[in-house]
């Protein structure tokens, strides 16, 4: 879609000069809500969305980009929402992340390292009869369905 290209290259000239910044997707709704999900190596502040959510607003008016009115929101991807990039990945080692494969299985483990092809995982294996035993399985991104962070109220 032509509104979403064009605010991916808005985002990226804002955040050009913040290598620590990234875009992780642009989606146009077809409720006319324009969602931009930016985030940071160490996170991502309110003023930076702010700033972004500026610097694309006026210049998709002046350019007249988008006819109807729309819902224009800029922010960090949520906790619940699944790894992108592997930026994010890289981010979040040492958490805990969740994987769904394409034939419905799962896989929880700690997420230890990220490579251009694939992550490794620390994850608990329990034998009947025995106690559970830290393993490292290596999961080809090509595997991967989807993989979300889980968070700890520990």
């Amino acid at each position: 879609m032509q509104v979403e290209k064009r605010v991916t290259e808005l985002v990226e000239e804002k955040i050009a000069d913040r290598p620590e910044l990234f875009l992780v997707e642009v989606k146009m709704l077809p409720n006319n809500k324009l969602i931009i999900h930016v985030d940071g190596d160490e996170g991502i502040s309110i003023q930076d969305c702010v700033a972004i959510s500026r610097h694309v607003g006026f210049h998709l008016e002046e350019e007249n980009t988008i006819e109807q009115a729309y819902n224009l929101e800029v922010s960090s991807p949520g906790v619940g929402e699944p790894l992108k990039l592997i930026r994010q990945y890289n981010k979040n080692i040492g958490r805990t992340v969740s994987i769904k494969f394409a034939g419905g299985q799962k896989k929880e483990g700690k997420l230890l390292e990220v490579t251009d092809n694939n992550i490794l995982i620390e994850e608990s294996v329990k034998e009947k009869g025995k106690k559970a035993v830290a393993v490292e399985t290596a999961v080809p991104f090509n595997d991967i369905l989807e993989t979300s962070v889980l968070i700890s109220f520990k």
